[in-house]
């Protein structure tokens, strides 16, 4: 009987958990959706007084800065690759091209990388140097 009962007990206590998980994903992005609702609001506004294009691009760069702010709040950081050495765990190299900067030196990015927390989320696609440039005489 103490066994049957502990084994309905464990079974009881494995579909709560697996309840409980089950509501922390459907729910887990709430607080972060919250942040994003003012963001939300400041777009309708904008769509709204689009007629002024100087002053609808300023609202834009705004808006662009309060949803940057929102990310950082919430761990995410960009990257820096421009002048940096080519690391393979932060960079895709999209592209290689001459450059006096040195073997492997990022000289362009092509799109930012991002870092969430201590974690690589998005790598940085770049333009990675090959080295010297050969100089007009030394082509011909």
């Amino acid at each position: 009987d103490t066994l049957q009962c502990l084994q309905a007990e464990f079974e009881n206590y494995k579909k709560k958990v697996s309840k409980d998980n089950e509501h922390f994903a459907k729910y887990s992005s709430a607080r972060v959706i919250e942040k994003l609702l003012p963001i939300l609001d400041s777009f309708e506004m904008a769509l709204k007084n689009s007629a002024n294009r100087e002053q609808f691009v300023k609202g834009v760069e705004l808006i662009f800065a309060q949803f940057f702010s929102t990310l950082e709040s919430e761990g995410l950081r960009p990257m820096k690759s421009v002048g940096d050495k080519f690391d393979p765990y932060k960079h895709e190299v999209m592209l290689k091209e001459p450059s006096d900067k040195g073997e492997d030196v990022i000289i362009e990015e092509m799109q930012r990388g991002y870092i969430f927390n201590d974690k690589v989320l998005r790598h940085s696609k770049v333009k990675v140097s090959t080295g010297k440039k050969k100089k007009d005489n030394e082509s011909k």
